[in-house]
């Protein structure tokens, strides 16, 4: 048996017992240890989660990729572009794609007797999925797009639906103003939904594509654009470099140029707010690392101190100074150890009460969640036990150096 390994956990195992000082240093160590670790491991969880959460809020909205018009795209300024089934067999070749859905945009005014509200009328196609929004409906149910005629089908969000009283089977008149005239349409609200995610919910309803296209005064293979939802989000790029070669700067039988943006490109300040969290959990970790050291750095001085006789005794007998600081490496590994564990459990604990129970609230109209989400990757949380376990261990290495000036003729007095 390696000697170090064996003289440190009989050390160990007596440490409560016997030193009525180092006993409680080793105790409080393991506490700050597994502290430190539960914060940093429900701190990466947490953030982890919130990113997630966010950002699959809006890929549910505008998928992972838009092709759409340049002008649309590069100048702002709204416009058709041919999206006919040549383009959609070309995106559906796309490296890694999930889904590709049309839409088509347009502005108008819903009116009540009492009330009115400027929205945004979004048409959707046959193709569109609607999963994200069907795991985000409050009342009514989805309606049937895609039929090839307007069926005067609306779908709004619960923000709408309170500004302006309105109850799913309620009827309401939209007005469309254009340089021309104003139109009006009667609609009828299928059903009402909420997603929590307010730079959405506030504009855009749901009605059908053809509705939009006639009210822009398109043709049927014109809209705004399409959208693009990958497998998973590291294709994105492959996929996004594949749209660019093969559809970008391509031009349509109207003279449109297509373009493409990445879901990042079009909500640049809603992911940089969320790429700001990274630092925030840099952060922490630097500071619980840095208060677990200490204090594991504190409590294996204590012992060493308590152990000079013991170390003078071991040098008498032969003992190297490398030998002696591996018995105390390791006695702090076996401290580092056990408070890995206790952090994990407890860790586990709170992640899986908080994901089961959604006990930690959040105010929606900020955050955009109502609970606090959690997000628990096995992988991230090995790598925070090993480099944890990997820093706690070389800040062992220098209270371990104190051993090299004990001399055995001296330490008798310590006894």
């Amino acid at each position: 048996m390696n000697l170090p390994f064996y003289i440190a956990r009989r050390i160990y195992k007596g440490q409560g017992r016997k030193n009525k000082f180092s006993g409680p240093a080793v105790n409080i160590a393991i506490a700050c240890v597994a502290i430190g670790l539960t914060v940093m491991i429900v701190s990466v969880c947490v953030v982890m989660g919130f990113k997630h959460t966010i950002r699959d809020k809006v890929v549910g909205f505008d998928g992972n990729i838009e092709v759409a018009n340049f002008l649309t795209l590069q100048a702002n300024m709204p416009a058709p572009v041919q999206v006919g089934d040549s383009l959609l067999d070309v995106l559906k070749k796309v490296p890694g794609v999930k889904h590709v859905q049309r839409f088509a945009v347009t502005q108008g005014i819903l009116k009540t007797d009492n009330d009115f509200l400027g929205v945004a009328f979004k048409g959707v196609g046959q193709e569109w999925d609607s999963a994200y929004i069907a795991e985000n409906m409050v009342s009514g149910s989805i309606p049937v797009f895609g039929s090839g005629s307007s069926n005067n089908s609306l779908l709004v969000s619960k923000i709408m639906a309170d500004k302006l009283h309105l109850k799913t089977g309620d009827k309401v008149f939209a007005y469309f103003i254009d340089d021309k005239n104003v139109r009006v349409r009667r609609f009828k609200v299928c059903g009402i939904y909420n997603t929590n995610l307010k730079k959405y919910d506030e504009l855009t309803c749901f009605t059908d594509l053809h509705t939009v296209q006639k009210l822009n005064g398109w043709d049927s293979d014109q809209a705004n654009g399409a959208e693009i939802k990958v497998k998973s989000y590291d294709a994105v790029p492959a996929a996004y470099d594949y749209i660019i070669d093969h559809v970008n700067r391509k031009v349509d039988k109207y003279g449109e140029t297509y373009s493409s943006a990445t879901i990042q490109e079009l909500n640049p300040q809603l992911f940089a707010w969320l790429d700001l969290m990274d630092l925030n959990v840099w952060i922490i970790l630097g500071l619980m690392l840095v208060v677990s050291g200490v204090t594991i750095v504190s409590g294996l001085l204590i012992i060493i101190l308590e152990k000079v006789s013991f170390i003078g005794l071991l040098k008498a007998m032969g003992a190297n100074n490398n030998v002696i600081r591996r018995i105390f490496v390791w006695l702090g590994a076996f401290i580092v150890g056990k408070g890995l564990v206790i952090g994990d459990v407890i860790a586990f604990l709170l992640l899986l009460l908080q994901k089961w129970t959604g006990i930690v609230k959040l105010d929606p109209a900020t955050y955009y969640v109502s609970t606090v989400p959690v997000e628990m990757n096995v992988l991230d949380i090995f790598i925070i036990n090993v480099a944890t376990l990997l820093i706690c261990l070389l800040i062992l290495i220098v209270p371990s150096l104190f051993v090299s000036r004990v001399q055995p003729s001296k330490s008798m007095r310590y006894e």
